[in-house]
């Protein structure tokens, strides 16, 4: 199910297809019947439309967000995010089917996946509705390296995507909302889907979280000590202030996880 998930090019299409794999998944738990998690075979890359062209984060243009242009490129933004997001999610799934997990563990990542979906049609709409659509403009093309760095290492894609990532959409979401909020009704609908948005993501930073410390604990690990040689590791550059504390915290992440990976320490090895 992962899987045909990462292999579905187009955008609507593929969170179509993860709203019915989440709902057929959720069905079986409740029913008492679970579906085997099994093992896979994923793709390193997920299958992703023709448009948009993805560049060098330092060839995409920058455009004024208080304009109209400008609020078309941001949501154009969020929703290449998200996209990745929904990959991101069921990549965790098929990668580590190995692993032995609880089945909570696969509960936390479909319901991702399935918010992620919602999330990024929320931003489809919005960008429809003001005469733009996804793939319209060119976006980021290194979305997807935290996921190919931490291809073999669970520790790792949890350190650096939901609590490191993710982390930053609460970071930063409150400001994108404030900048819809200026366009009045022009941007009622983005303020919206930004708003559910932030308030889901909390949920996906703290399952990050949960199954850090999780795994941590069944190897009698420090999870501080490994998260910042994991970060340092996998993560390319220094996290940067200002920071959401209080979402953060309420994720389960304290500030003593991220405050010191803004200062500028050379990883300590594998």
């Amino acid at each position: 199910m992962a899987v045909e998930v990462l292999s579905t090019a187009d955008g609507r299409k593929k969170t179509a297809l993860s709203h019915a794999h989440a709902a057929t998944w959720f069905a079986a738990r409740q029913a008492g019947t679970p579906i085997p998690v099994g093992t896979a075979s994923p793709p390193l890359r997920p299958a992703r439309p023709a448009k948009p062209d993805l560049l060098d984060p330092r060839e995409v243009p920058k455009r004024k967000p208080g304009s109209p242009e400008g609020r078309i490129a941001l949501l154009h933004a969020v929703a290449h995010i998200e996209l990745n997001a929904v990959d991101l999610h069921w990549d965790i799934i098929a990668r580590f089917g190995h692993v032995p997990m609880p089945p909570g563990f696969y509960d936390d990542w479909v319901k991702s996946a399935d918010e992620e979906s919602k999330h990024f049609n929320l931003v489809c709409d919005c960008l429809e509705d003001l005469g733009s659509h996804y793939g319209a403009l060119p976006a980021h093309a290194g979305m997807w390296r935290a996921a190919e760095d931490t291809v073999d290492d669970l520790l790792g894609r949890l350190a650096v995507v939901p609590m490191v990532l993710e982390a930053r959409g609460l970071d930063v979401t409150p400001g994108m909302i404030a900048i819809f909020e200026k366009a009045g009704k022009d941007g009622a609908g983005a303020v919206d889907a930004l708003k559910t948005i932030y308030a889901e993501e909390v949920g996906h930073v703290a399952y990050g979280s949960k199954w850090f410390h999780f795994l941590c604990g069944r190897d009698n690990l420090d999870p501080k000590d490994v998260f910042h040689d994991l970060v340092r590791k996998y993560f390319h550059g220094l996290l940067k202030p200002p920071f959401n504390e209080e979402k953060r915290a309420e994720a389960g992440l304290p500030p003593d996880f991220y405050w010191p990976l803004t200062e500028d320490i050379a990883p300590r090895g594998n």
